[in-house]
């Protein structure tokens, strides 16, 4: 049986009335109702990425085999970033599909080709089995992970902004980072039942790393059997009566401005991000010097700690508007990165690590609860998906995902400290961007198609 979610014509209509209208209980949850199909599927495909990151300490010594366990690192997160390297073709694919042919088919499309990626990483032989071939399946797997991931973001940003009411819009999309980080923190989670449960160090570098690779496969599967019955939005059906003879790329260089303004808002948040994310986590045990078990701890209760905040952040934006999140990411990010990571490097426990990573998320999350509506409110309708998703992907692909790598470069030459100040520049370059841009929540190109 197939489930409809029926946002219609008169919820669109009512969505963009006055804000002192009165709650309408039943559009509420029909809403929240769309969101948690929409967002699942989200949290599947970053469970699935990240598993890489949250395991890469476990197989890294299976598919390159220094004994130098810095370089084994490193050599995964090259891996790591040359997934997010082909991420910019995903977004413009994914993105075609989605403004061309409907958010849902794109939707679903995406999750499929995760779960392909997924399963050939649990799959694939290692380094003393078939030599220098495991690295290579390896890196092929992470580019088709890299091609899904890439399509998800935009599609995905865009449709919780579209089902999402005018008054409310900056706390409902806020709920992809909620899943973009729950997907993080399933992960952990999965990690921390096998270090504690189920099995050893030992059977975990030999074979149990595998096990999460092979539930996110199974996940995927399901996510993409719920997506088929995603809604489609009101805006799309709106827009896909006008003629779009033109491709996505020439659509979207009509908007030079935007375009450049996604490359410039997201560059400092996505470092930041992904610094407090999945370089974290190797921070804590090869620079802090915490346990693997305390590493997970602490990174798992962190990113809870993140997953609260972000509906928080999103709410007050609907109140104060996207502007301001954002400045206060930007100047708090520039005075307090260096000292933040600073006093991290040096702190002896598991509690005082995590009170700083904690106070870090405060910070960044600024930027990730109201990142995608900010992106989807610059773009029309008939461009919003490739708008959203192909200019942030190129921008990750630079500047998140080579965020591990950078770091543990400078690490591995014996200037750590270095990165710091890398990524407080970068965290400035957007703070110029963020000052002079205008407030999407008051200009927002939401409702308008062409």
């Amino acid at each position: 049986m197939t489930t409809t979610i029926n946002v219609t014509e008169a919820d669109h209509r009512d969505a963009l009335g006055p804000d002192d209208a009165p709650l309408d209980l039943a559009d509420v949850r029909r809403r929240l109702k769309a969101i948690f199909i929409g967002s699942v599927g989200n949290l599947v495909e970053w469970f699935d990425f990240y598993t890489y990151a949250a395991f890469a300490l476990y197989f890294a010594g299976s598919f390159f085999p220094s004994g130098d366990a810095v370089a084994q690192q490193l050599n995964a997160a090259v891996l790591f970033a040359a997934g997010f390297l082909v991420r910019p073709f995903g977004g413009w694919m994914f993105g075609h599909l989605a403004d061309h042919y409907g958010r849902r088919i794109a939707l679903m499309l995406s999750v499929v080709l995760m779960c392909f990626g997924s399963l050939m990483i649990a799959v694939t032989p290692t380094y003393a089995s078939i030599g220098i071939g495991a690295p290579i399946l390896l890196a092929a797997a992470r580019i088709i992970q890299g091609l899904s991931l890439g399509g998800e973001y935009g599609t995905s940003a865009t449709y919780l902004t579209e089902v999402a009411d005018r008054r409310h819009r900056g706390f409902y999309s806020s709920f992809q980072y909620v899943t973009l980080i729950g997907g993080q923190l399933c992960a952990l989670l999965v990690l921390l039942a096998l270090q504690k449960v189920f099995l050893t160090a030992d059977e975990l570098r030999a074979w149990g790393w595998r096990i999460p690779f092979f539930i996110g496969a199974g996940l995927a599967i399901i996510a993409a059997v719920m997506r088929r019955n995603l809604h489609e939005t009101d805006d799309f059906n709106a827009a896909k009566t006008l003629a779009r003879r033109e491709s996505s790329l020439k659509a979207l260089l009509k908007y030079p401005r935007e375009v450049l303004l996604v490359v410039g808002l997201t560059a400092g948040g996505t470092a930041a991000f992904y610094t407090y994310t999945t370089y974290m986590q190797k921070f804590l045990k090869l620079s802090v010097g915490l346990t693997d078990n305390q590493t997970t701890m602490v990174t798992a209760g962190s990113l809870i700690f993140a997953m609260i905040l972000q509906p928080i952040y999103g709410a007050i934006s609907d109140r104060i508007g996207r502007k301001w999140l954002l400045i206060g990411f930007g100047v708090s990010g520039v005075l307090f990165t260096i000292p933040l990571l600073t006093t991290l490097q040096n702190v002896k426990g598991p509690l005082a690590a995590f009170l700083l990573i904690a106070a870090a998320w405060m910070i960044v999350s600024g930027y990730t609860s109201i990142n995608a509506v900010v992106k989807a409110e610059l773009f029309p309708t008939s461009v919003r998906a490739t708008g959203v998703g192909l200019p942030y992907a190129l921008t990750v692909s630079i500047f998140g995902g080579t965020a591990d790598s950078v770091a543990l470069s400078f690490k591995s030459i014996g200037h750590e400290q270095w990165f710091y100040y890398y990524l407080t520049g970068m965290i400035a370059i957007s703070l110029l961007v963020y000052l002079f841009m205008r407030d999407t929540k008051k200009d927002t190109a939401i409702g308008r198609h062409a």
